[in-house]
């Protein structure tokens, strides 16, 4: 199946009510477990990959793997997402290299470290976003600063996050001005800061709306009910692979990610992107700690990257199950960058007519 592109992914995935995680990548082994997971379960998949992964693998090397998974799994949509673009540099050179969604963060200064004004966030996701309707690609932006409610703070993932303490106006994301933001800029989904951050010590205790701030989705879904919200940070985090990787020689304090509850109420309230990444580092980084531990003379990669690899098809599998994703995959019929590029200079797809409509 061709790929497809971010918004024709999560209009489907709103007129159904269902999620779809975003998973990032960094290797083939997590590309063939992922995708292992959605072909047993008939899900559209969101591949996703930071700047980090993009010098760590090579542009070519991840557009090759994603053209080997269409191969190989040809019924199922894929989606391939710039993670946390820092300028349109970024965003642009996704593109060339077979993206079909790019997010230009704006929250924060081309640094990837440095809170921007909101003038400048709308200035350059307008930007981009009008470059990457053009080519039929969507665009995803952020408004708000990623951070903990707690301590004030972003966490830094691949050299990506805030630096110094934060107000709780920059950790949350104002409804209105979320208005304003899509109407102005045109993006075709909306991340929210709502206490979440990357990384696995999202909270210090079992999170509560004091610093997991669902009802900001709520106020912005009431007021942007045809636009499509996206949770960054929201790795679960569970307990079990808490427990399995420190029982083989792991040193992770005991922390919390976000419910899949949580996750479950956000999607009835408009939520269709949810970024996934430290879930899957640990459910691999488990496994090879306990064949590590318990097989002290393997030396052969292959017998610690399999089971790893079956840990985290396992993972998604029931992340695919839990957002609703399952099943959804058949019913796609994808719609090609050409006639998306059509669909969004006749205006169809404007987020405005939302705004609207809302209003």
């Amino acid at each position: 199946m061709a790929r497809i592109t971010l918004r024709q992914l999560l209009d489907h995935a709103a007129e159904h009510g269902y999620g779809v995680p975003a998973f990032n990548i960094n290797n083939m082994e997590q590309v063939l477990a992922i995708m292992a997971a959605a072909e047993e379960v008939d899900a559209p998949v969101i591949l996703q990959a930071s700047r980090g992964a993009r010098s760590y693998a090579g542009d070519v090397m991840l557009e090759k793997m994603v053209e080997a998974a269409e191969a190989m799994h040809p019924t199922i949509p894929i989606c391939l997402h710039q993670d946390h673009g820092n300028d349109e540099a970024t965003c642009f050179s996704a593109i060339q290299h077979g993206f079909t969604s790019v997010m230009m963060d704006g929250s924060l200064m081309a640094d990837a470290k440095t809170p921007a004004s909101y003038d400048y966030n709308v200035d350059i996701t307008r930007r981009v976003t009008a470059m990457a309707h053009q080519l039929g690609v969507s665009v995803e932006g952020e408004l708000g600063v990623l951070g903990s409610l707690e301590t004030g703070q972003g966490e830094a993932e691949d050299d990506h996050g805030a630096e110094g303490v934060l107000s709780h106006d920059e950790l949350l994301t104002d409804p209105d001005q979320a208005v304003e933001f899509v109407r102005a800029t045109k993006v075709d989904a909306l991340t929210i800061a709502m206490g979440t951050s990357h990384g696995a010590y999202k909270f210090s205790r079992k999170p509560d709306g004091e610093i997991l701030a669902m009802h900001v989705v709520k106020a912005i879904n009431e007021r942007l009910p045809g636009v499509h919200l996206v949770m960054h940070g929201s790795s679960s985090v569970p307990e079990a692979l808490q427990e399995r990787f420190n029982r083989f020689g792991g040193e992770m304090p005991k922390t919390w990610g976000v419910p899949v509850e949580e996750i479950q109420l956000g999607i009835r309230h408009g939520v269709r992107k949810v970024n996934i990444d430290t879930d899957c580092r640990l459910a691999m980084a488990a496994e090879i700690r306990r064949i590590a531990s318990e097989k002290p003379g393997e030396f052969d990669p292959r017998k610690f990257l399999q089971p790893s690899m079956d840990e985290l098809k396992k993972l998604c599998r029931e992340r695919y199950e839990q957002f609703g994703t399952a099943g959804q995959a058949a019913t796609i019929k994808v719609v090609s960058l050409a006639d998306m590029a059509k669909r969004y200079r006749s205006g169809a797809l404007d987020p405005a007519i939302a705004v609207s409509r809302a209003a």
